[in-house]
Formats: C-alpha cells, sequence, structure tokens
C-alpha cells in the first residue's frame, strides 16, 4: 500500500473506514483513479481502530463477520482500483479549481482532483469519560477493546447501554471470568438482537444502577454501584472497567469547508451530493430524511454518491453504470 505525497485524482476520497473503502473500489469499477485520505495510520477507520474483533451483522452475504475481517477484505477489494493512499493525513482546507478543487493536508499535501467524496464517519472522536473513578485510567479502567482477548480471565464490569456497551460485554463473556454491565436505565439502546442474546447470557445485569465509585490500590479492584431506583449500594469485585459511554465527535475542519450541516452531519440530497459542487457524502457523516445508519446503507450510499459524481468527473460516463457481471 503505497503513499504519495501530493497528487492529482479524478475523485478523492476523505475517509479510510468500511464506506470509504468500497467507494474506492467502485470508484475504480467506474474507471476513475481514487486517492483516499485519512488521519489514522492504517485503513478501516473507527472499525479497525476500536472494535477489530467485534462481529459485524448487517453486511450482506455475511452472517456474520469479524470488523477486521471485513477492513481486510475491503482492503483487498479496494486494491482493484489502485488507490493512491494518504493515511496519517487530516484533510484541512478546501480550495475550487477551473475544472474541480485542491484539499490541503495537515502535513502541507495538496490534492487535486475533479470531486470530493467525504466519508468520515463522525468525524475525529473522543470518548466520554466515565464520571467516577477517571484517575484509574490506564490501571484498570479503559473505553475500548480493541483485543478482548486482553482480559481474559478477568472480572469485568462495562458500563453503559448502547450498541458498543452490549457488544463488548457479549465478546468477553466467553472469556472472562465474569462480566457485569451497568446501566442508569432499564432499557438499552443497543440493537434488538444484541439485546436478546445479552437477556440470555450470563451476563449479570444492574439496571437502573450507575458506579458511585472505583477502589483499588494500584490497579482497579473493586467498584461501588448504587440503585438509582433505591438507594441502595453494592460493591463488585473487577479486575477491569469498560465505559462504552460514547463518543464526543467533532468534524473539525470539514466545518469551514461551506457545507451545509445537520448537527454534527453533513446534508445532502437524494444523489448523495452536498450542498457545495463537486462534494459528496456517504456513511455515517450524511444525513437526509429518512437515514438509518448501518453500514449496508453506507456501502449503498457510496455507490449512489459514485455513479452520480461519475458524470461530473467524465462527461462521457452515464449516471447508469450497468452491472458488473456485464464486463464495463
Amino acid at each position: 500500500m503505497g503513499v504519495e505525497h501530493g497528487c492529482d485524482s479524478d475523485l478523492l476520497i476523505v475517509g479510510a473506514g468500511p464506506v470509504g473503502l468500497y467507494a474506492a473500489y467502485y470508484a475504480g469499477f467506474r474507471g476513475l483513479s481514487v486517492t483516499v485520505v485519512d488521519a489514522l495510520e492504517h485503513p478501516g477507520g473507527q472499525m479497525a481502530a476500536l472494535y477489530p474483533e467485534k462481529q459485524v451483522y448487517d453486511v450482506a452475504g455475511f452472517p456474520a463477520v469479524k470488523a477486521q475481517d471485513l477492513v481486510d477484505a475491503l482492503v483487498e477489494q479496494a486494491s482493484q482500483a489502485k488507490p493512491r493512499y494518504l493515511l496519517g493525513h487530516s484533510a484541512q482546507t478546501l480550495e475550487d479549481t477551473a475544472d474541480g478543487v485542491t484539499v490541503t493536508t495537515h502535513r502541507g499535501t495538496l490534492v487535486t482532483a475533479k470531486a470530493v467524496l467525504v466519508t468520515g464517519g463522525i468525524g475525529s472522536f473522543t470518548p466520554r469519560p466515565l464520571p467516577a473513578g477517571s484517575e484509574y485510567e490506564n490501571r484498570g479502567l479503559r473505553y475500548f477493546v480493541p483485543k478482548p482477548a486482553e482480559l481474559t480471565g478477568a472480572d469485568v464490569v462495562v458500563v453503559g447501554g448502547g450498541d458498543s456497551a452490549v457488544d463488548w460485554a457479549l465478546a468477553l463473556e466467553p472469556l472472562a471470568r465474569s462480566v457485569a454491565l451497568v446501566h442508569r436505565r432499564p432499557q438499552f439502546r443497543a440493537h434488538e438482537h444484541s439485546v436478546r442474546m445479552l437477556r440470555t447470557s450470563s451476563v449479570r445485569l444492574y439496571t437502573p444502577h450507575e458506579i458511585r465509585h472505583i477502589h483499588g490500590e494500584l490497579q482497579v479492584e473493586h467498584v461501588e454501584l448504587s440503585n438509582l431506583d433505591t438507594g441502595a449500594s453494592e460493591r463488585l469485585r473487577a479486575d477491569a472497567v469498560v465505559a462504552a459511554l460514547g463518543f464526543v465527535a467533532t468534524l473539525g475542519p470539514l466545518t469551514k469547508w461551506g457545507l451545509e450541516m445537520r448537527g454534527r452531519h453533513i446534508a445532502v440530497d437524494r444523489t448523495m451530493r452536498t450542498s457545495r459542487p463537486r462534494v459528496y457524502a456517504a456513511g455515517d457523516i450524511a444525513d437526509y430524511d429518512g437515514k438509518v445508519a448501518l453500514i449496508s446503507v453506507g456501502l449503498g450510499e457510496a455507490a449512489l454518491a459514485v455513479n452520480h459524481l461519475a458524470p461530473v468527473v467524465d462527461p462521457t460516463l452515464a449516471t447508469v453504470p450497468g452491472h458488473s457481471s456485464d464486463g464495463v
């Protein structure tokens, strides 16, 4: 996988997560040259950086697939397009040119393209801190579990009620000595299928509870819970606390690109076009009425965007490409 310092391409893709990687493949299928920029040093986005062992269930053709395996397959698929990667580069400024745009990275590298597709997920992100016991960070308190095997045989307390909390609790159940899940509300925000699996697992559920204190000499040794209905306290043995409380996301320089925004998302029309000419968006970062934030939806949006921007890049190209089996 080569890294080029300064290049011209038909299409610049900002974000090397699953949607960006599939967009790179599909742009190559349409005959476009591609450059992919990502602030991370490796492709795969959040999925590879934070959840490589997580099982993904919403990709067609896979009853379940490990996140890193999916990323590896997407990288291999994208290689057919011979994309040029600028990894470890954050896209900063966007300027119009006579027949395209120029994007400058934080390293001062200029990329000229005829169109831009932003697939940067939720942008840069930092985990929401656990209110109690933040001083135990890196001493048993963690916010991610990229390698669940590291917690084999441990007593683990997971905090949160979303997909990450439930997924990590389920992933750790067969490895850890014990897993407890603590959430402030009786209901979970995670996928219904995952919640059903959770309720039939050996994971101990504490709802509505919160962690009031973390105790331990050098490392986490136990946590003190508080029942939010009764006020009663309970102490749990813990070698590790996984705080899966979500992220504080920021789009950073993208907010200065003159794009219409919907909160922390980029507004697009039904062709995935943004409010700025030659700039498109797909995946979690894009928003429109009726949006459903799934990987499978993002992959479809990538193909939709590429097909609509193709005639912008090359007027001889049609929006409708035919089928891949046609050998186009």
